[in-house]
Order: C-alpha cells, then sequence, then structure tokens
C-alpha cells in the first residue's frame, strides 16, 4: 500500500461526497450558487464543505508521514482518515450531533499522522546535522 494510492482514493472520495452534494441539491430543487435550503440539504452540504476545508491539512500530513517516517504507517493511518470521514459524512447528513464520532475520529488520525510526520522530519534532520563539540 501506497501513500500515492490513498492520495487517489481520498480524490475520488471527496468526488463522491461532491456527488452525494449534488443529488442532494436535486432532490431539494436547489440550484447553485444558493447554499441554503431545508436542513437536510445544509447538513449534506456543511459535511461535504468540512471535509473540503480539511482536505490541504489531510494531504500535507499524509505525504508528510509517508515521505519521512513511514509510508505503510502513513497508507494506513490515511485508509482510518477515509472511513473517519464518511463516518462523520453519515452522521452528519442524518443529524448534527452525529457528526462527532467520525469527526474526534478524523482529528486524532490526522493528529497522528501529523505527530509521526514531524518525528519523521526533525529525526532526519537531526541525522544529517553533524554533532557540534
Amino acid at each position: 500500500m501506497h501513500v500515492n494510492h490513498i492520495n487517489r482514493c481520498h480524490c475520488l472520495h471527496s468526488g463522491y461526497l461532491a456527488r452525494l452534494v449534488g443529488r442532494s441539491r436535486m432532490t431539494h430543487n436547489i440550484m447553485p450558487p444558493v447554499v441554503s435550503g431545508p436542513p437536510e440539504f445544509e447538513r449534506t452540504f456543511r459535511a461535504h464543505q468540512n471535509c473540503v476545508e480539511f482536505y490541504p491539512l489531510f494531504l500535507v500530513s499524509l505525504w508528510t508521514c509517508g515521505m519521512f517516517f513511514s509510508e505503510v504507517a502513513a497508507a494506513t493511518a490515511g485508509l482510518v482518515y477515509m472511513v473517519a470521514r464518511q463516518m462523520y459524512f453519515n452522521g452528519y447528513v442524518t443529524s448534527a450531533k452525529k457528526r462527532l464520532p467520525g469527526f474526534i475520529l478524523a482529528l486524532v488520525v490526522l493528529g497522528i499522522l501529523s505527530l509521526l510526520g514531524w518525528i519523521g522530519v526533525l529525526s532526519s534532520n537531526c541525522a544529517d546535522q553533524p554533532i557540534k563539540k
């Protein structure tokens, strides 16, 4: 399993979530650029927007962890992150209160990816530096 495969899967997942927003627009007869309407549509739209907002953080964390710490750890965490995002999306569409388990899991995974990435970056920088006397 490679980080680039997870990256591509996440792109497909993001497109899938965008399609669900489009389907909700059609169901509720809401034409772009309008972003308000029935609560079901607004929750679907907001769930997707939140996923989009976190996408850059996920990508940087995923690739940093994969390049400097472990590609296997990054790819595994990336899969868990996508599952968490789907849990978040499904929960949010149902009820705003049901979004929390997926959101919390996604934040934990994002934190782990970031931490492992930083550990990798710092250890690679330390390995390149000669010890000063």
